[in-house]
């Protein structure tokens, strides 16, 4: 899906976790099922969605932090699928994860420079306690943190700070491809700014691929260069960030555009109000898991699961309605 060679890609990926036996049947989740994406070096790609669409999971997934229940993982060439914890262990210097939770994401027994210290002495065993000193130190100033907090504790900091200290542990070793799951969703706008600031800094100085989880459309614009829209386990829609916000192509993509804030009274656009609840990864609809909440649904809708086909230009959608004029975010 990307012209330029893919740092890091997923072929028809499947994550399900089994909850055993629920009047007397056996239940499955389909969190991810059937995802193929590619994001390019030096790429940003956004992937958005409501929550409960499987974003995280697919984030986690991509990195083996879970194990997949199907299809292919590959990075930087090589088939990671099946690999071994032993085989992963070279390359997890270069894959890295921003948490979502800065403080759940922290061990608090421990302080900040055994935090930020603790990939160097997993992958780095020879370097010596000087220079590791020496890399945390720089990690702290980096992300805008004097060298002296190395020896408090996660709790004697804010949410900004610790979600900093998060961002120095996971670019202390110069990773090539990061995995950054909402990482200022549970920050103040005025922190979200710094941080999404800091992000993009390093970034540049690293060359860095970026899977960048959000469900905030107005970051993820400014900060990507292609965007996928996961709903229910499954990619519905993926574009270059211009195409998707002047002319999407899926009904689901329209209705989160029309959720955005808009500070201009006289650019108001109607708010599309989605139909129910998401349906359960447990039993979801047959078709297109969309349709029970889709204004534009028909009966064929729901006879089979849409494929991801390309409409043009790299835009990518899940929906057999060809013929329908959406509403842009613009």
């Amino acid at each position: 899906m990307s012209v330029a060679a893919p740092l890091a890609e997923v072929e028809h990926l499947r994550q399900w976790f089994s909850i055993g036996r629920l009047l007397g049947a056996r239940h499955t989740v389909r969190a991810v099922d059937d995802v193929s994406l590619s994001i390019a070096r030096g790429e940003v790609l956004g992937l958005v969605g409501e929550s409960g669409s499987g974003k995280s999971t697919l984030g986690r997934a991509v990195l083996r932090v879970t194990e997949p229940s199907g299809g292919r993982i590959v990075f930087d060439g090589q088939d990671v699928t099946r690999f071994s914890r032993r085989q992963l262990r070279p390359l997890r210097a270069r894959m890295q994860m921003i948490f979502q939770d800065p403080f759940a994401s922290l061990n608090p027994r421990m302080t900040v420079g055994q935090i930020i210290a603790a990939p160097l002495r997993i992958q780095r065993p020879g370097l010596k306690r000087a220079e590791v000193t020496e890399r945390v130190a720089d990690a702290l100033r980096t992300v805008g943190l004097a060298e002296s907090h190395a020896e408090r504790y996660p709790h004697e900091f804010s949410g900004g700070q610790r979600q900093r200290i998060g961002i120095a542990r996971a670019f202390i070793m110069e990773p090539a491809f990061l995995v950054a799951d909402e990482p200022v969703s549970a920050l103040d706008v005025s922190i979200q700014a710094q941080v999404i600031n800091l992000l993009m800094e390093i970034k540049q100085k690293l060359d860095l691929t970026i899977l960048f989880i959000s469900h905030d459309l107005a970051v993820v614009g400014r900060l990507c260069d292609r965007i996928a829209v996961m709903y229910l386990g499954r990619i519905v829609e993926i574009a270059d960030t211009r195409t998707l916000f002047c002319a999407p192509r899926h009904p689901y993509t329209e209705a989160l555009f029309s959720a955005v804030p808009q500070t201009d009274p006289a650019r108001r656009r109607e708010r599309i109000l989605l139909k129910g609840d998401l349906p359960s990864p447990l039993a979801p609809p047959s078709g297109c898991a969309f349709r029970t909440r889709c204004r534009y649904a028909l009966p064929a809708c729901a006879e089979a699961v849409p494929p991801l086909i390309d409409v043009g230009g790299g835009h990518w959608k899940a929906c057999i309605r060809d013929d329908l004029t959406l509403r842009s975010a613009v």
